[in-house]
Order: C-alpha cells, then structure tokens, then sequence
C-alpha cells in the first residue's frame, strides 16, 4: 500500500511539473505556483470537510502546524525556483538536479534509526540513479550554469520540504498539507500585492492550473500516507521518481526526443523499484 502510494504520487507530481513547465513558458514562475496552490488549498479544505479528519493545532514540533509551515516556505520557493528552472530550457535538466533532494529526508531516516534491507538500499540506489539519468542528458552533456543552478536550489529546498512533510504526516498528513497551502496561499498574496502581478491567465489556462494544483496537493497527500505506512526511505525515494513522468510527458506532447541514457534511467528506475518492493 505505501509503496503503491509513493508511486502514484510520483506520476501526478511529474503531470504537475510538466504542466507548471509549460505554463512558466507564458507567465512568472511565482505566479504559477501561486495560482496552483490556491486550487490545492480549496481541494484540501473540502477533504477536510468531507472526511471530518479535522484536529486542533498546538506550537510543538510533535504536532502538523510548525512542521506544515516550515515544509510551506521550503516548498513554495523549492516549486517557484523549479518551475523557472523548466523555463529556461529543456524539462530533463533540473527534474534530474532536483529529484537527489530525496537524499535529505533518506539521510535523516537513517540517522533516526531506519534500517532497510541490503536488497532495498541497492535498489533505492538504482532507482535514484536511474531518476537522474531519464531526465539529465543536458546535465551530462554540459548544459547552461542557470538551470543547474536553479536545479541545485530546488533539489535542497525540495528535500527539506519533504522532511517537514514525514513529521507533520505522523499526525495528520491531510493537516499538514493543507497547512502548508495556507501559508503558500499567504505568501503568494504578499509577493502579488509587492509586485503588483496578480497573473493574467487566460481562460483555457485555468483548468491546467486546476489540475496542476490538484496533482501537487495529492502528491504530497500520498507520500506523506506511504511515510506513515512503512520506511520513510523507501517511501520517498518511490516518490520522488517524478522526472520519469515528465519525460515521458514531454516526449509524448512536447516531443522532446528520449536519449539512450533516459531509456537506461527507466529501465533503471523500473528494476529498482522492482528490488526495493519485493526484498
């Protein structure tokens, strides 16, 4: 069950990624991601509603609140540079850059006392490598400063995001995220206003924007379930396999040719999924 969580949130991350791609082609990466978030926060707002799952906050780091907020202000500015990253050029270069900050919340999950089997280690490694190599030829090839830098920031601010995340989740992962668009929502406001840019998005434009919110929201919803229902390591590392599903996207939409090393990241990606799920 954790595992298939994990994955399904990698498939509508990687949708959601493509998407706010091509929409930060037209508008202010800021701005894309604001207007995201606010359909994410009124998609858990009538979660809430629906399942009656609502529960007090506290100011203790035991609780959702703090943790959501910190993983908003991580994540907000993670997506905003990420975005502006898939603006500048190809998709394969920061999605490969961004997708190692799953190293961060791996890296704690040992340190608190997670032990994985050796079959699941080697085959979390192979995943993660096989993550980087579908979307990275660019990288391997020597693409522009910008976008490895921006996939640099992102991938650190992506990875203590999550590690927010997996806190909040032990006690309401549906709390936490919607906490966390709250604040985004919050902040996005204060960066309008200061800018005076409130977006001009066309009308054939907002059902993107809809669904590109929804999928983000859902995505952080599933992955912080699958931290509570078994490793936290192997939960984000299935998670975090998203740049297979923008390229793929992009190949099939945008036409993007694959490379041979992207056709070996999916393949790696596969088996080690294949090894961390069956060992």
């Amino acid at each position: 069950m954790a595992s298939l969580l994990a994955l399904l949130s990698s498939v509508l991350w990687g949708s959601a990624d493509f998407i706010g791609g091509y929409l930060t082609k037209k508008h202010k990466a800021v701005i894309v991601t604001a207007a995201s978030q606010v359909f994410g926060l009124i998609l858990g707002i009538v979660l809430i509603v629906l399942t009656k799952s609502y529960v007090q906050p506290n100011l203790n780091w035991n609780g959702y609140l703090i943790p959501g907020i910190l993983s908003a202000i991580a994540g907000f500015f993670g997506l905003a540079v990420f975005y502006q990253g898939l603006a500048t050029g190809s998709m394969g270069v920061i999605s490969s850059i961004a997708s190692l900050g799953a190293l961060i919340p791996i890296a704690i999950a040992f340190i608190n006392g997670e032990r994985p089997s050796s079959m699941q280690i080697v085959g979390m490694a192979i995943a993660l490598i096989g993550a980087f190599c579908a979307s990275g030829p660019e990288v391997l090839k020597g693409s522009s400063l910008k976008p490895i830098i921006y996939g640099i920031i992102a991938m650190f601010l992506f990875g203590t995001a999550i590690s927010f995340m997996v806190i909040g989740s032990k006690v309401s992962s549906l709390l936490t995220m919607t906490t966390m668009r709250m604040f985004t929502v919050l902040v996005a406001l204060i960066v309008a206003v200061l800018t005076r840019n409130f977006g001009s998005f066309k009308k054939k434009e907002v059902l993107p924007l809809v669904y590109m919110g929804s999928a983000d929201f859902l995505a952080n919803l599933f992955l912080g379930i699958a931290t509570t229902k078994g490793l936290v390591s192997i939960a984000v590392v299935l998670g975090s396999l998203v740049p297979i599903a923008t390229a793929v996207l992009a190949f099939r939409i945008l036409h993007e040719r694959l490379h041979k090393i992207q056709y070996l990241g999916i393949f790696l990606a596969i088996a080690g999924v294949a090894l961390t799920s069956v060992a």
